[in-house]
């Protein structure tokens, strides 16, 4: 799946944990820690890959995905701003497509960290008027941390739109969801006494009421996977089923059958953010073994 993105070719080494890689045209930050492996482009701050010692990968990446400039890519976690969907072009914002710059970075024998920055371009302008400075932190090691944070005077809509690495959709489950969501195949809203979510067809929900964290079970890994979400008003859940990857350049037919989201998310309601006051979005994964039976 993303282990090819560690036997790229070394471009320059940046310090003992962090190399400087390409893909096609994307560079890619790679990360090899006693604690943990992981990847992320510089295009989008996206994260590409996180694996914890002795665990199974944790993000999923498409094999289909393309590493284009200007091209989102499929998998890992997008960052979704300054709108969430298809509300306008391109879908899901412009955030994940445009080329972050690497501020800082540092580590310690638990995990590394690095420091990612936007502002706001020609480019940007063209499609939204503001001034804006966006920083992403992500810290990897034993947990997965990714802090999103917004400054300047708008109203957005955002995610941090995670693609989780599962054995397989028929056989997990999600709770923590809360009891009413929108559905946006159906356009329609519900309430549901269900306590948990399993996958029989195409799933595309926004939780509105969402518990602090969700929790993926996923048996045949062994494992559960905790998302803990900060100053996110929703939870979003997709899988697009067979018939929606099949219609999907960069996602394999059968992609779908290792793969859920599990979005961090303000998704249905704009947020205010002014420029005394910034707004942050924040997820925290942990990974747990199941104890055997």
């Amino acid at each position: 799946m993303s282990d090819f993105l560690f036997s790229l070719p070394i471009e320059q080494q940046l310090t003992p944990y962090l190399t400087l890689r390409k893909k096609d045209e994307l560079a890619i930050i790679v990360v090899n820690h006693p604690k943990a492996r992981g990847a992320i482009a510089l295009q989008g701050a996206h994260l590409l890959s996180w694996q914890p010692n002795g665990e199974e990968p944790v993000i999923w990446l498409s094999k289909a995905s393309h590493f284009k400039q200007g091209i989102a890519i499929r998998g890992g976690v997008p960052v979704c701003w300054p709108w969430f969907g298809k509300v306008a072009s391109p879908a899901h914002g412009f955030a994940r497509n445009e080329l972050w710059q690497l501020t800082a970075h540092d580590a310690n024998e638990e995990s590394v960290w690095l420091t990612f920055s936007l502002e706001d371009n020609e480019q940007t302008r063209k499609i939204w008027p503001h001034s804006f400075c966006l920083i992403a932190r992500i810290k990897l090691g034993t947990t997965c941390e990714i802090e999103l944070e917004s400054h300047g005077d708008y109203s957005i809509t955002s995610a941090l739109h995670t693609y989780f690495n599962i054995a397989d959709i028929s056989q997990i489950s999600i709770s923590g969801l809360g009891s009413h969501y929108l559905d946006t195949i159906t356009s329609s809203e519900h309430d549901t006494n269900d306590k948990t979510l399993t996958f029989a067809g195409p799933v595309d929900r926004v939780y509105s009421q969402p518990e602090a964290f969700s929790l993926i079970q996923d048996p045949v890994f062994g494992r559960s996977i905790e998302v803990h979400h900060r100053n996110a008003s929703d939870v979003v859940t997709w899988n697009p089923a067979a018939e929606g990857a099949s219609g999907m350049k960069d996602m394999e037919n059968d992609g779908y059958k290792t793969m859920v989201c599990v979005e961090t998310a303000n998704a249905h309601q704009p947020i205010e953010v002014h420029s005394d006051k910034p707004q942050y979005l924040s997820m925290t994964i942990r990974c747990h073994k199941n104890e055997p039976a």
